[in-house]
């Protein structure tokens, strides 16, 4: 079938359209939470916001008619300017409730006895509240709101709800709610965004079974965050507990690592509170799939045949002890072993909660979080970022397997067992193939975003904090060094927000869309 430009803008805007029909629609949530805490311009802005998307999005979905079925290209196209649109699109609260609350009332959301000022005036600023949504819907957690509690606790729980709706993946989210056209539009889509594995009969069905386990994970960690803090911390508020709770659950089970308190989970100032919040992190490091066919499948032994499953839970606990050994010997912190595990699980499973002032480490204790935490960071089909550490076991599994081919004899056929799965050679040389460049590709786009850091950061700072900061953005972490504030340098901050889209899309979505704009779709000439 030939494709036309105008078909293809026609089928790529329509669904588009879709997606901001279910940005409109979840904004209802943040407006209800707005009139719950009487912050009437909030609710204002959330309703201003939502009814915008949704006209939008109407008029892409409902009046743009196509009966074209996508490629893989445009899925890709699809998934790549959609994550974008919502981007741009749920940044619109920030700035209309930054701009139409009254100074008053902004100053009315700083804690009493504070001595700042609200950082809702930071939102004023367009690119600060995009770089705040983009943030927020890639699960990064870098946040332009530097003091959190000052912002009103509407515009606080939207931060963290946008973070729980990318989690799990805002395509998916879309095919599970709005009817497509035909299946094959469904299968694409949810390739273009997640693993693309089908765990039921149809990817709806698959879809819809993986938001429901999110959902159920996510409940679950409010009511153990809610009676591990009232434990805890009996004198802690019941009402900030609760409000706490359900945000810091959202953001556990999206590795998401915003927080409603305004030194993160160093706030608390509890070790035992830091060992509980331990268990959402590990929990949404883990692949959805993998739960789907734990709860869903009765699929028990997956907890100990999974490779990526099991690897990570052994990287947890071996990296902390020799990130906890690393900053005891630099001397560089006090409590060592308490910073070195919570931070750890923090890198890894890509959460980006943070107890420590990582710019005063050591530069060696910093390059080892970076490479065995951010960079790889947990599994796929989880809500984290980083190359994914399947990737990572298939590309040392493919080393081990080249080595052992040259001990072999020559008529046996050197087969690889990769996660239970016994690959041909021609098999295995095409996933080292694809692993291999992929993760060139992401180390490409780490250096870029370490140099534009190095040279456009501020003064007090060295190579080790841009590359942290960089790693940090890709990787959707959320930890900070101290690069990431309102002050930074613009190009900057549109480096990181540029980091942070291709870190959540694997990066080869948005190669597709800028080939497409800038060489079209016709193949290149061998």
């Amino acid at each position: 079938m030939k494709y036309r430009k105008i078909d293809t803008f026609k089928m790529i805007f329509r669904q588009i359209g879709s997606l901001l029909i279910i940005l409109g629609i979840t904004m209802v949530v943040p407006t209800i939470v707005s009139l719950i805490y009487s912050e009437y311009y909030s609710l204002f802005g959330f309703v201003i916001s939502g009814l915008i998307c949704l006209l939008i999005g109407s008029l892409l979905y409902y009046r743009i008619k196509s009966n074209y079925e996508p490629l893989k290209r445009h899925a890709l196209i699809i998934a790549a300017m959609g994550w974008l649109s919502i981007a741009i699109m749920g940044s619109l609260p920030f700035i209309i409730i930054a701009y139409i609350t009254p100074l008053e009332i902004t100053q009315g959301f700083i804690p009493a006895g504070a001595d700042y000022q609200s950082s809702l005036f930071f939102f004023k600023n367009p690119l600060h509240a995009l770089f705040e949504s983009m943030s927020g819907f890639t699960t990064t957690g870098l946040s332009m709101a530097v003091h959190e509690p000052s912002i009103g606790n509407g515009l606080l729980f939207y931060r963290h709800f946008i973070q729980w709706l990318g989690g799990a993946g805002f395509v998916v989210l879309t095919i599970s709610i709005l009817r497509q056209p035909n299946g094959k539009i469904s299968y694409l889509l949810y390739n273009a965004e997640s693993t693309g594995e089908r765990l039921r009969t149809t990817i709806i069905e698959t879809a819809r079974s993986i938001w429901k386990v999110y959902i159920f994970l996510t409940l679950f960690c409010f009511v153990f965050l809610i009676m591990g803090i009232y434990f805890l911390l009996p004198e802690y508020s019941l009402s900030d507990n609760i409000f706490d709770a359900i945000n810091h659950a959202m953001a556990g089970m999206s590795t998401g690592g915003f927080s409603t308190l305004d030194n993160s989970i160093a706030e608390y100032q509890s070790q035992g509170a830091e060992i509980l919040l331990l268990f959402p992190m590990i929990l949404g490091a883990l692949s959805l799939p993998f739960y789907v066919r734990f709860f869903n499948l009765k699929q028990y032994n997956q907890l100990w045949k999974d490779l990526q499953t099991k690897s990570l839970l052994i990287l947890f606990v071996i990296g902390s002890l020799v990130l906890s050994f690393m900053l005891f010997i630099s001397g560089t912190i006090s409590e060592p072993i308490r910073v070195g595990i919570f931070q750890f699980v923090s890198a890894l499973s890509t959460t980006g909660w943070q107890t420590s002032d990582i710019h005063t480490w050591d530069s060696a204790s910093v390059l080892f979080i970076v490479i065995t935490g951010m960079i790889i960071g947990g599994s796929l089909g989880a809500t984290v970022g980083g190359v994914k550490i399947i990737r990572v076991l298939i590309l040392f599994k493919g080393l081990f397997w080249r080595i052992g081919g040259y001990f072999r004899s020559e008529e046996s056929v050197n087969i690889a067992t990769v996660n239970n799965q016994r690959l041909l050679p021609d098999e295995m040389n095409k996933e080292l193939a694809t692993v291999s460049t992929f993760i060139f590709i992401y180390c490409i786009f780490l250096l870029l975003g370490t140099v534009i850091g190095y040279y456009a950061m501020g003064n007090g700072f060295t190579i080790k904090d841009a590359l942290f900061e960089s790693a940090s953005a890709q990787g959707t972490v959320g930890l900070s060094c101290g690069i990431t504030i309102p002050e930074m340098s613009p190009i900057l901050e549109v480096t990181y927000i540029f980091q942070m889209w291709i870190g959540r899309l694997e990066i080869i979505p948005i190669l597709v869309l800028f080939r497409a704009i800038f060489f079209g779709t016709k193949p290149f000439l061998s």
